[in-house]
């Protein structure tokens, strides 16, 4: 699609607005530049109206300290330098929110309050349209957008150069600085200085960053002189850890370590208490802030482990671990989840019950279908029965649901709502008659089945019910899960291991197919790896940059999967999943860009 504008006369703006602001922005058939035209598609597809002139103001939440601290010299030499001029630096942070203004001139500054463009002031795209600060951010470089460019009609004669500004140990973005100005003021060389200043802010957070890092090792220094046990320091980019803590914590284990820290440090100095870490090793954690009197540097926890007859529950706690002794649980991982699926899955394993198992595709049904069989210990075999294959010969397909009820062992009804509700009696019949001492019968399903879906009926012949969550939900289980995978597809010792930044890579990823999709690509990367630790170049080529833009905390994972179940919900709708959460569509898609949502995640 080619998107054009033509001059426009706008009385509220004070006369004719530039067809060609600043230069040569558009070719002689006024044709937009391709990277404005994807954002005003972008634009218009978040529902920004073009005659809009209100720009919402956001000034609670936390402010970018660290960016702040580090820009502000730059900031006030640049205000220096455009003193008398007509001209502003403007700092955003990474939601695109102003957080400093400072204008050459007052009438500038008096001409931008009018804009509603001040401190607060939310200039990301999915808010009011194309704009330089928006895009910079939006697509993390650099983003001139002069005059006529701007989606909004109200914004014609601005002219901003705007440039994204990046924590320069893990290329995240943290905001954009921005030279702003009267389109008819419009300069090629502003660009140019905003990005040396940029570059002068990011030199300053490397400073400001190395400082850190050499409180913590200080920190850490004093701590292993005195210490005999685990030492651990770590801040959201670094860890560092003695030989005693190296067999209990890893890379991989940061930011599962900095949720935990920083969530039990919350409202104190000092914390000592249990952490359970990967492999069910349970250890007793002191943890406290690294700070000295102008800077928080990271987390210090020191660890000592508990003896191994005391991180046991009772004489069954071997079989619920995820790697140690005799087997491997099917159920590996360290989340609250797993912990709760290991015991729901004890408490079935003694209740002959029929069982019936819902999650995503992916998240291992049948294969958990088959452990309780395992775990049952009465002998007999497995029989699998697809109900999608009852229309297609419904003669044969009950003929072979007879069986499976007379067999000794288990019976799998696979994805149970796939079954016609004409048939669903029919079937409902045969399993009520199912003797519990001779066969268990399992059925499978993708959700829990509602009231109105066409096997509802058979739905209630299964009152035990084993409910899966997406690997999404409990991404801190990928370590253990993928050290289980990796020790089972590669059948040899010792096994290829994950490389720290490998196993960071696949933390960040989506899994719309969830455990088997993580399973896969652990596959395929091995046999890329030949032998070797995965190193990230050996996975498949889709999964060597990571979705998610910065590693999310326990809150921000939670309000993830409440916008992921409201777009589910809504079949995609994104106008009815705000209206469903009570947000505003503006804030959907702001959230759905924070928080690492791509269209892989969506159904509709």
């Amino acid at each position: 699609m080619t998107l054009t504008f033509q001059s426009e006369t706008d009385p509220a703006l004070g006369g004719s607005v530039p067809r060609h602001p600043g230069g040569a922005r558009v070719d002689r058939r006024g044709h937009l530049r391709p990277e404005i035209g994807l954002s005003w598609e972008r634009s218009a597809c978040n529902g920004v109206s073009r005659d809009a002139v209100h720009i919402p103001r956001r000034c609670d939440g936390a402010r970018p300290g660290r960016l702040l601290q580090a820009a502000e010299v730059v900031t006030e030499r640049m205000a220096e330098r455009l003193r008398g001029l007509p001209l502003a630096v403007l700092l955003a942070d990474a939601d695109a929110r102003v957080v400093a203004l400072r204008a050459g001139r007052d009438d500038v500054r008096t001409w931008l309050d009018r804009l509603l463009i001040g401190p607060g002031s939310l200039l990301a795209e999915d808010v009011i349209g194309t704009n330089a600060v928006g895009c910079a951010v939006e697509e993390g470089r650099p983003f001139v957008v002069a005059g006529a460019e701007h989606y909004r009609r109200n914004l014609r004669r601005l002219s901003a150069g705007a440039v994204a500004i990046r924590n320069p140990v893990s290329r995240v973005v943290k905001g954009a600085l921005a030279l702003v100005c009267p389109a008819e003021d419009h300069n090629a060389l502003m660009l140019a200085l905003v990005e040396e200043a940029a570059a002068g802010i990011e030199a300053r957070m490397a400073d400001d960053i190395a400082r850190r890092e050499r409180l913590l090792l200080d920190r850490f220094l004093q701590a292993t002189r005195r210490s005999s046990g685990a030492v651990v320091c770590l801040n959201r980019d670094l860890l560092i850890s003695n030989t005693v803590a190296g067999p209990l914590v890893g890379p991989a284990d940061q930011p599962l370590l900095w949720d935990w820290a920083t969530e039990v440090l919350a409202s104190r100095e000092e914390y000592c208490g249990e952490l359970r870490l990967a492999e069910d090793v349970v250890v007793q954690a002191r943890c406290s802030t690294v700070r000295d009197e102008e800077v928080e540097a990271g987390i210090f926890i020191e660890m000592r482990t508990r003896p191994a007859a005391a991180a046991r529950t009772g004489p069954d706690a071997a079989s619920a671990r995820s790697g140690r002794g005799g087997g491997v649980h099917p159920v590996a991982g360290r989340s609250a989840s797993a912990e709760r699926l290991r015991r729901e899955l004890a408490t079935l394993a003694a209740d002959r019950r029929p069982v019936l198992i819902s999650g995503e595709a992916g998240t291992g049904k049948t294969f958990l279908a088959r452990h309780l069989h395992e775990l049952d210990g009465s002998g007999g075999i497995v029989t699998l029965l697809e109900t999608g294959m009852c229309p297609d010969d419904p003669v044969a397909w009950f003929d072979r649901l007879r069986i499976g009820l007379s067999t000794p062992g288990t019976l799998v009804l696979r994805h149970i709502d796939e079954l016609p509700a004409e048939l669903a009696s029919r079937a409902v019949s045969l399993v009520e008659t199912a003797e519990e001492h001779v066969v268990r019968v399992v059925a499978t399903a993708p959700r829990l089945l509602e009231k109105g879906d066409a096997a509802t009926r058979l739905r209630d012949c299964f009152p035990a019910r084993l409910q899966l969550p997406p690997l999404r939900q409990r991404v801190e289980d990928i370590p253990d899960l993928a050290r289980v995978f990796l020790r089972d597809l590669a059948g040899r010792a010792p096994t290829p291991r994950l490389e720290p930044a490998t196993l960071q890579n696949l933390m960040a990823q989506v899994w719309p197919g969830n455990v088997r999709e993580l399973r896969t690509v652990l596959s395929c990367a091995l046999m890329r790896s030949d032998g070797r630790d995965l190193a990230i170049k050996h996975l498949p080529p889709e999964y060597r940059t990571a979705p998610v833009r910065h590693r999310l905390t326990s809150m921000q994972r939670a309000e993830r999967e409440a916008l992921l179940n409201a777009l589910d919900d809504s079949g995609g709708n994104k106008q009815v999943a705000a209206e469903m959460l009570g947000i505003a569509r503006s804030t959907l898609y702001r959230k759905i860009r924070s928080l690492g949502i791509d269209g892989r995640c969506l159904s509709g």
